[in-house]
């Protein structure tokens, strides 16, 4: 696969691989997603938009430079608790896993941040991995974040990011810490087409977190708990299209973690409401809601590519990885598109009564 290194999130040429319930392995540009819908089906996406979640700044103790990057917060309201990782001196130009390390952080060490100050409230299960405590009111620091702020980014994007460059066309309330990057392939012209072929499209929102660190004791721990929402008219949208056997297609990793976290908390249902993920999917999940996933390319290891081991087995990943290779697929949040459906052997649970208020 090529790094895709240009923040366009619907290029012209964008394709998208598709694989049936039978392994079937397809190609078709991304622009003709709408004809891989059929009436019945519930497409949902997540409407997060993205927050400037890297702040450059310095470590009061030891005065040296350091970058913090949010990744993790236990509510969608929270404004003065995050969890975050820290980086030492440098920026998204050098390769996160070249980044040299902070200072040894301890708990009430002060962080200079821009106009933020933030204190390490506890180290968590990583010496660079902390509890970040911000001074001030919420509107404090919402505008040292939007001041201050900057999108986390990544080296194979070698210009700096625009916060906007990160939200996507449906974006709404600013709380993800890394864009909810299959959504880019969303316009209003597609969603017109979906309403015209009665596909019905629902939204949920969810903090998606971190994709990487760098540093493999870090990943490994990804992702991060995320809290999440799920709106009534998703919930309920859902409940019918089980009732009718009809589709639910995520588009992206996080909306399939956040319905399959709310889905094994209430035997297969779906009801709205705010709670925290915590699970990690992969080859042993039971998926019971979500019938196939819209997402981007995922290298292997990454907790992107584990969680798509829920939908195909392993043999199947491989040819998969093959045809992105062969045919130079683009790869990260503005490359090209992977459409999964559910291995055909697996059976949903019976749906269940009413969605609760």
């Amino acid at each position: 696969m090529i790094a895709a290194n240009l923040p366009v999130q619907r290029p012209s040429n964008a394709k998208v691989l598709i694989v049936d319930g039978q392994g079937h392995i397809e190609h078709q540009a991304r622009s003709e997603f709408a004809d891989l819908l059929r009436l019945g089906d519930v497409v949902v996406a997540n409407d997060a938009a993205t927050l400037p979640a890297s702040l450059s700044g310095q470590h009061s103790r030891t005065g040296r430079r350091i970058e913090v990057r949010l990744a993790g917060r236990e509510s969608l309201d929270e404004m003065r608790q995050f969890s975050a990782v820290v980086f030492g001196k440098g920026d998204f130009r050098t390769p996160t896993e070249d980044r040299s390390k902070p200072p040894a952080l301890k708990r009430g060490d002060r962080l200079e941040l821009g106009r933020l100050r933030g204190t390490v409230a506890r180290l968590l299960n990583h010496p660079r991995l902390i509890l970040l405590q911000f001074e001030g009111s919420p509107r404090e620091i919402w505008e040292g974040l939007a001041r201050h702020g900057r999108p986390i980014q990544y080296a194979h994007v070698p210009t700096p990011l625009a916060v906007w460059d990160t939200w996507t066309p449906i974006a709404g309330r600013p709380v993800a810490f890394e864009p909810p990057s299959a959504g880019f392939v969303l316009d209003w012209s597609l969603l017109a087409s979906m309403s015209a072929r009665k596909i019905r499209f629902g939204t949920i929102t969810h903090a998606g977190g971190l994709s990487s660190t760098g540093d493999p004791e870090l990943d490994a721990l990804l992702p991060f708990a995320e809290p999440y929402r799920i709106p009534r008219s998703t919930a309920l949208m859902i409940k019918h299209a089980q009732a009718s056997h009809g589709r639910i297609i995520a588009i992206g990793t996080t909306v399939v973690r956040a319905l399959e976290h709310t889905a094994a908390m209430f035997d297969g249902v779906v009801p709205p409401g705010e709670r925290l993920a915590t699970q990690r999917l992969g080859p042993s999940s039971r998926l019971r809601v979500v019938d196939a996933i819209l997402s981007g390319t995922h290298e292997r290891g990454t907790s992107h590519y584990e969680l798509l081991r829920a939908f195909v087995d392993d043999e199947t990943l491989g040819r998969i990885d093959e045809e992105l290779n062969a045919r130079d697929y683009r790869t990260h949040e503005f490359g090209d598109s992977v459409f999964l459906e559910r291995a055909a052997n697996w059976t949903r649970p019976s749906a269940q009564p009413s969605v609760a208020a």
